[in-house]
């Protein structure tokens, strides 16, 4: 059974930096891994992906954010450097293999003075 644990969110000040990282038990190697958010009233989007050769950020994130996995620990990261306010969200890991997608359980992430 795969399961998805999540850590890392939390309250952080604007210009702040914080990592998440999700473990993806019950499966090897899966052929993506990433994150999504969801902010309150808004629908889940796509913050950053590793798909097999490839990796894909939206446009706002891109170069504040940095999405990474370890192969060998199965674990994907996602470092936020200079966090806004608007970056506040439930952020979900997203793992996808074969015919399959999952998803973790989700972290929360605020970003407020």
């Amino acid at each position: 059974q795969v399961k998805l644990v999540e850590s890392g969110g939390g309250l952080v000040q604007p210009g702040g930096s914080l990592r998440l990282s999700c473990l993806a038990g019950g499966i090897s190697n899966p052929y993506g891994m990433g994150w999504y958010r969801q902010a309150l009233g808004k629908q889940r989007e796509l913050v950053a992906m590793m798909r097999g050769g490839s990796t894909n950020y939206a446009d706002s994130v891109k170069d504040r954010f940095t999405i990474s996995r370890d192969n060998r620990k199965n674990t994907v990261y996602l470092q936020s450097n200079n966090l806004k306010p608007e970056d506040t969200a439930v952020y979900y890991c997203n793992v996808q293999h074969g015919i399959y997608t999952y998803w973790g359980q989700g972290t929360q992430v605020t970003v407020s003075s």
